[in-house]
């Protein structure tokens, strides 16, 4: 369910041209609004599902989340002016919002600790697939159909994903664990969700994270187009490595049992940083070479990989029944954090550094209440007191303090 989400946005890129024809668009570029305004959709109203699904219960919320989504596809299909195209568009953002939230959430009351870093690796797995997919399915309907087809394809695959959920799929959330539909209610889940240090202290890292992956997706193209010339050959060397991304995300399923969501992840950040500054050294130097820079930028996505679905895993954790309103404003905050990488103008690899910097200082301090001893993991010292030793603080920050 949560795929249906890329593959609703991946999928128009190829028919945006046929769009713009059919519908008499003057402007070429208007056509980007396509997804432009799917994408605002289901940003702006991620922050309302997420109280809803705490109060009402996954099931229901997933449910109207999938009719809309459908109906608007099969109405988008019959759109006969581009004004009416665009707002189908919005509100099946609204109703892939609703899908998005609740199917994380639903993954937070199933699962914990390990065996949710597991379970999220899986479904990134799938999550990370569709992009590379979805294109060439658009393109493929485009050359035998038209771009109506697009639609009709999606709707019926929201058809499909609804009567399946109202047949197969229970209730996550027990009516005695839903929190009451009003204002104090709603102010008191945000509270809880933004004054836990875990919890915010690893949303705040992963939003810094979004915005390094943004901006290197939206240089890509000058970079392994313009200056080091692939031409045709960038969708096929994008697409490796979004291959490299669902790799490190199967592998992190494998092994996060074994050695904990915490000591991959900050390893992994440590690594991806201590990876950005020689790349940072190497750029200052010169332009490098095309293999040493798709080697890098490929290592450093599948970090990415490993450390997304860690710190959601964890920011999660400790949330319990507020999961639906913890999503919604991890998800929330990541959409800021894609608009500023966006007017970022920094050079690509002098971002990935000090965003990676930034990343490391927030989660110290989420991360200070840790007290380790003698290199062995404890539980937070209930003073809250920091390690005194520096040492002992930097190999609580590596391990982890919690066998989580």
């Amino acid at each position: 369910m949560t795929a249906s989400v890329a593959m609703a946005i991946d999928i128009m890129l190829p028919a945006l041209p046929n769009i713009g024809h059919s519908l008499d668009v003057q402007n070429a570029n208007d056509t980007q609004w396509v997804i432009g305004v799917f994408m605002f959709g289901f940003g702006c109203s991620q922050i309302v599902f997420g109280s809803l699904s705490d109060a009402f219960g996954r099931r229901r919320v997933l449910l109207c989340g999938l009719a809309f989504y459908a109906i608007c596809m099969f109405a988008a299909a019959l759109s006969g002016s581009f004004e009416m195209l665009l707002v189908m568009r919005f509100i099946q953002g609204i109703g892939a919002a609703a899908v998005r939230i609740t199917t994380m959430a639903i993954v937070r009351d199933c699962f914990g600790g390990r065996e949710m870093a597991r379970v999220m690796s899986y479904v990134m797995i799938v999550f990370m697939i569709i992009p590379i997919v979805a294109p060439s399915v658009g393109q493929a309907i485009i050359v035998y159909a038209d771009w109506h087809w697009i639609f009709i394809l999606l709707g019926i695959a929201g058809t499909v994903l609804f009567f399946w959920a109202l047949a197969r799929m229970r209730e996550s959330l027990p009516v005695t664990e839903r929190l009451p539909l009003s204002v104090a209610a709603v102010l008191s889940g945000f509270g809880t969700v933004l004054t836990n240090r875990i919890t915010c202290g690893y949303m705040i890292g992963m939003t810094l994270f979004t915005a390094v992956i943004c901006a290197y997706i939206m240089s890509v193209q000058q970079m392994f187009g313009e200056v080091y010339g692939l031409g045709d050959w960038l969708p096929l060397a994008f697409a490796a490595t979004a291959g490299g991304i669902a790799v490190a995300n199967f592998a992190n399923g494998f092994f996060v049992r074994r050695f904990g969501m915490r000591r991959i992840s900050h390893t992994s950040m440590i690594l991806f940083t201590l990876l950005s500054i020689v790349g940072l050294g190497v750029a200052l130097a010169g332009t490098p070479s095309f293999l040493f820079s798709y080697v890098l930028f490929s290592i450093l996505l599948m970090f990415f990989a490993v450390i997304a679905t860690n710190f959601t895993a964890i920011s999660l954790e400790p949330m319990g029944h507020l999961a639906g309103t913890a999503t919604a404003i991890t998800g929330f905050c990541l959409d800021n954090g894609r608009r500023s990488a966006r007017r970022s103008r920094r050079p690509d690899v002098q971002w990935h550094r000090a965003a990676a910097l930034r990343r490391l200082r927030r989660l110290w301090r989420a991360d200070d209440r840790c007290h380790a001893l003698g290199g062995k993991r404890q539980a937070l010292h209930p003073s809250g007191r920091r390690p005194r030793h520096a040492g002992r603080r930097w190999r609580a920050y590596v391990t982890g303090c919690y066998r989580t």
